[in-house]
């Protein structure tokens, strides 16, 4: 069990559940109690595919004297405004309490819904994340952003708020699909984009031990990843200014994802591609540093660019380039649709498109002052790419 801590966020990352309750009584303060001591009622919240691999593992490590669980459904539809108000009125059928605690164990879909209950109930009680993916381990389950989704516009309803715990259980990646751990790469090697240039040369040289899951990579990945993002909302909690940079690729992905239906990683790898393409035209970096770029997301096999002339999103992949997203729709619809979903964006003010560009070798800036026929030239260059 280690521990990585600052006055914002408290993660721990560990090998397996055994050490849960130790660690949830540091973070109260309190000497060899465990969760019975702290808290009435427990509520893990899941979906159907982890609940059948790992929550009974859980539920035995924690040793709750009231548990209750409450099952959704896989995928980004159970974030939504419906099923975020049957597990409100199911807390209130189980009599929650504000000394009961809500664990979030699953991906990021579960995590942002789980905490945005947590954060309304009763006006807020406690919620422990307990990610089992490899996007919600190094990213999402840290720093206290939660929400739900309002039709295309993500995580337009929601808030900051902290989770008492981060429990990182790095073992459960082992069971994790393989397109959901290559999914998750992608905000993997986000970071070494924003902020570690070193951590991308380690990517690309340990690829294959990666994606063969050893266990020192997987723990030293989410380590750093995980690290980088604790030091970042330390020092911008609430996302006034640095921790914008965590969106890199997220503004244009976020458009892609919605329209073709891909897993947020995928889509964040092509959004990432559309800003290292932009930032190459606005003359920010060189080719050297984008073509590195390409390699580990092929390395990966990470999708770069987006077409729209079938439905199959896996088929076409070769060995030029890139896999590639599919959509069927008009293709200028398409591309104003995704310029659309990004002008609502949350982090966009005084009608700007905030993007996140890289304009060094392990740094980004955020830049507002690109012309939206400038912004369409791109979504246009990597779709049919």
């Amino acid at each position: 069990m280690e521990k990585i801590t600052n006055s914002v966020c408290n993660v721990v990352i560990d090998k397996s559940y055994r050490n849960f309750n130790e660690a949830l009584s540091i973070f109260h303060n309190k000497i060899n109690y465990n969760i019975n001591d702290i808290y009435d009622e427990i509520l893990i919240i899941s979906d159907q595919n982890v609940y059948n691999n790992v929550v009974d593992e859980l539920v035995e490590s924690i040793k709750a004297k009231f548990i209750y669980e409450y099952i959704v459904m896989p995928g980004e539809n159970s974030k939504c405004l419906d099923v975020y108000e049957q597990i409100m009125n199911y807390c209130v059928k189980i009599n929650l309490s504000r000394k009961s605690v809500i664990i979030a164990v699953g991906g990021g879909v579960v995590g942002d819904l789980a905490g945005y209950i947590a954060s309304t109930y009763m006006r807020g009680i406690d919620v422990i994340q307990v990610p089992t993916s490899l996007l919600a381990q190094v990213d999402s389950s840290i720093g206290g952003k939660t929400g739900i989704n309002l039709g295309k516009v993500k995580n337009i309803i929601g808030s900051f708020y902290q989770p008492k715990l981060t429990y990182i259980n790095v073992d459960a990646l082992k069971s994790l699909p393989q397109n959901e751990f290559i999914s998750g790469m992608a905000e993997v090697i986000k970071y070494s984009i924003i902020y570690d240039y070193e951590f991308l040369d380690y990517l690309i040289e340990n690829s294959e031990a990666i994606l063969n899951r050893d266990n020192e990579c997987l723990y030293y990945i989410v380590k750093k990843c995980a690290s980088i993002k604790v030091e970042v909302v330390e020092k911008d909690e609430k996302e006034g200014g640095l921790r914008k940079i965590l969106n890199f690729g997220h503004t244009f992905g976020h458009g892609v994802e919605k329209l073709c239906n891909i897993s947020h990683g995928d889509a964040v790898n092509i959004g990432m591609n559309m800003a290292f393409k932009l930032a190459l035209d606005e003359k920010l970096i060189l080719n050297d540093y984008y073509e590195k770029f390409i390699k580990v997301s092929n390395l990966f096999n990470l999708p770069l660019n987006f077409k729209s002339d079938t439905n199959d999103y896996y088929e076409d992949f070769d060995n030029d380039s890139f896999k590639e997203c599919s959509l069927d729709k008009d293709e200028d619809i398409l591309i104003n649709e995704i310029l659309n979903i990004m002008k609502s964006d949350k982090k966009n003010s005084f009608g700007k498109i905030n993007l996140v560009l890289p304009v060094k070798l392990g740094e980004v800036k955020i830049i507002d002052n690109i012309e939206e026929e400038k912004i369409l030239h791109i979504i246009r260059k990597c779709k049919n790419a």
